[in-house]
C-alpha cells in the first residue's frame, strides 16, 4: 500500500528538518506497472541546509536514503527537487 503524501512529508521533515513538499502524482500513472504494483509516484521538493556541499546526484541520493525501505513496493518512482535555502 503506498504511503500519503503527509506519511512522506513528515518522513522528510523528520530528516531534513526544513522545507517539505510533496505531491501524489499516482493518479496520473494509472496503467503504468508501477502503479500496478501498488507503489506511488510523488514530487517532491525539499530545501534544506543538509544539501551544502552536494552535487545533485549526491542530494538525491539522500532523499533515497530515507525511504529506501519503502521501494519499489510502496513508492515506485519519485521526482526530486533537492536545494539550499538561497537556491529556491
Amino acid at each position: 500500500m503506498k504511503p500519503s503524501a503527509d506519511e512522506l512529508k513528515s518522513l522528510f521533515m523528520g530528516a531534513f528538518g526544513s522545507d517539505v513538499t510533496v505531491t501524489d502524482d499516482s493518479h496520473l500513472h494509472a496503467g503504468h506497472a508501477g502503479a500496478a504494483g501498488g507503489g506511488g509516484h510523488y514530487t517532491v521538493h525539499i530545501i534544506s541546509e543538509r544539501f551544502a556541499g552536494l552535487r545533485t546526484v549526491q542530494r538525491h541520493r539522500l532523499v533515497y536514503d530515507v525511504v529506501s525501505g519503502w521501494m519499489p513496493h510502496r513508492i515506485h518512482a519519485l521526482s526530486i527537487t533537492a536545494k539550499l535555502p538561497q537556491e529556491s
